[in-house]
């Protein structure tokens, strides 16, 4: 997960982003209906703004344009009720397939469930549809966590004074919250000082009026665990309003051209984050997707393994972006899972 949203018309036609043009000749190669083209698949998202979710659904289209899908990308607005509404016109649109983007579990699975009812393949990215017949395509969240924190305690030590960003509710959060529980339990210098956070159409600013607050009344906080990046970017602009970068050390979660800049530039606190490239991730969720249309065999889990991305790392390269990272190295830029001889690489 990584949590800045378009205004969204009401109008079927204004609801949806340019779909990804499907091949009317269709694939080479491919098995049923890919040979013939044509294919729909719906992605419909919860949250649409920032960074990680723009780079997941370029991914995406990407995906889809590279095997000729006709995507068509409904935005988010964290907004349970209108993600709910997508999906139906999603359905109604004929599509073979959807890819649920996030989102609240208890508001989606009785439609998620009318899809299925009809024959539509569903799988979910980060969000927990508690359905057999639902795919569920992950970041490895634990690893995530796991990573960010290994490096938290390499840089600390075992006792230190933290704060923490985290709203529960959210699959990816909840997973990661699963590691930082874990590691408080096993190293008892670790106090938490203070917990903080929202998710909103304004994450980052909100959670540094939050973390501004939380520093004022805990100045002994020298460590901050902030497993999303919209939240590691509202920490890291609280401790610089507040003077006190070179007191507090920032871990987190994913990454992005915009992080990067953020992680890189001289007196930044954010020290380290762990992360999987989004649009490999969203690429992954179209492949899955696709071969779930094909008939075939997609794990009830699919896992894209993230790396470690230090600030030493990114000055050491002299990594700018996204793609120096993907460049520079090579276990961010793809992933194995889900995919099948007949699928075509993304180009991004």
């Amino acid at each position: 997960m990584s949590v800045r949203p378009l205004v969204l018309a009401s109008a079927l036609l204004s609801s949806t982003l340019p779909s990804a043009a499907a091949q009317a000749e269709g694939l080479a190669g491919a098995p049923a209906p890919f040979d013939k083209g044509g294919v729909k698949i719906a992605l419909v998202g919860y949250i649409s703004a920032g960074d990680f979710f723009q780079a997941y659904q370029a991914g995406a289209v990407a995906q889809a344009k590279a095997i000729g899908v006709d995507l068509r990308v409904f935005q988010g607005r964290q907004d349970a009720a209108q993600q709910r509404e997508q999906i139906l016109q999603a359905i109604n649109l004929g599509v073979q397939a959807i890819i649920v983007d996030h989102g609240q579990p208890e508001s989606l699975s009785d439609v998620v469930q009318q899809a299925l009812d009809k024959g539509i393949k569903v799988v979910a990215f980060d969000v927990n549809l508690n359905n057999p017949k639902v795919p569920q395509i992950e970041q490895s969240d634990h690893k995530l966590a796991e990573l960010a924190l290994e490096q938290a305690l390499k840089d600390n030590g075992t006792s230190f004074n933290a704060g923490y960003a985290y709203v529960a509710g959210f699959a990816p959060l909840d997973r990661r919250n699963e590691i930082w529980e874990k590691v408080k339990t096993e190293k008892k210098g670790i106090v938490e000082k203070a917990r903080f956070g929202t998710v909103s159409d304004t994450t980052a600013t909100a959670t540094a009026d939050q973390a501004k607050a939380i520093f004022r009344a805990n100045p002994d906080i020298s460590v901050v665990f902030a497993p999303y990046d919209e939240f590691a970017r509202g920490v890291k602009l609280a401790a610089g309003d507040l003077g006190i970068s070179d007191k507090v050390k920032i871990y987190s979660a994913d990454i992005s051209t915009a992080d990067i800049q953020e992680i890189v530039e001289p007196g930044s606190p954010w020290v380290a984050t762990a992360a999987t490239n989004p649009a490999v991730v969203g690429a992954v969720s179209v492949r899955a997707a696709a071969l779930q249309i094909a008939g075939q065999q997609v794990p009830a889990k699919v896992v894209v393994d993230p790396v470690l991305v230090t600030q030493k790392q990114l000055r050491d390269a002299d990594v700018k972006t996204i793609e120096d990272l993907a460049k520079k190295i090579p276990a961010f830029s793809t992933s194995a899972v889900a995919t099948a001889s007949w699928i075509p690489a993304a180009a991004f």
